[in-house]
């Protein structure tokens, strides 16, 4: 028998909090997205003044991010490489973009938090602070 850990609600809620206060201390707008460990949507937050566009691709890159147990710019830049396309891999949602990463606890992957609406770079960062905010609560 196979043991899973999977992110829930309390754990989401704690990466959203994080992530729109990042967000709001930036005077930024964005769509912030945790997934379990399969990818599948936990919890979305979008907030006001972000575009629509992004609300897609922050669940994508958290299913990305969780499927392929890495970052989701890691898929989009081994493509650039390879000169595959990311969808080469079977999966139509998965995205190239920086902004999705696991969560990695002992080992495993329980989840996924990614923001999208900035650029690649600060997408991530704040991905990371949402990140930061489960693991901390995980081994308090």
């Amino acid at each position: 028998m196979q043991t899973t850990l999977n992110l829930g609600e309390a754990e989401a809620r704690l990466a959203i909090d994080a992530c729109v206060h990042a967000l709001k201390t930036r005077g930024k707008a964005g769509v912030v997205a945790v997934g379990d460990s399969h990818g599948e949507l936990l919890a979305l937050w979008r907030t006001d003044g972000c575009a629509l566009p992004p609300i897609v691709i922050a669940q994508n890159k958290v299913y990305t991010a969780a499927r392929v147990r890495g970052p989701s710019g890691d898929l989009g830049r081994a493509a650039q490489i390879d000169g595959s396309d990311v969808h080469y891999h079977g999966d139509a949602r998965y995205v190239g973009w920086d902004g999705g990463a696991p969560v990695i606890y002992n080992g495993q992957c329980i989840g996924a938090v990614a923001v999208s609406g900035l650029s690649g770079v600060e997408d991530l960062e704040i991905a990371n602070i949402g990140i930061t905010a489960i693991l901390n609560s995980l081994d308090a």
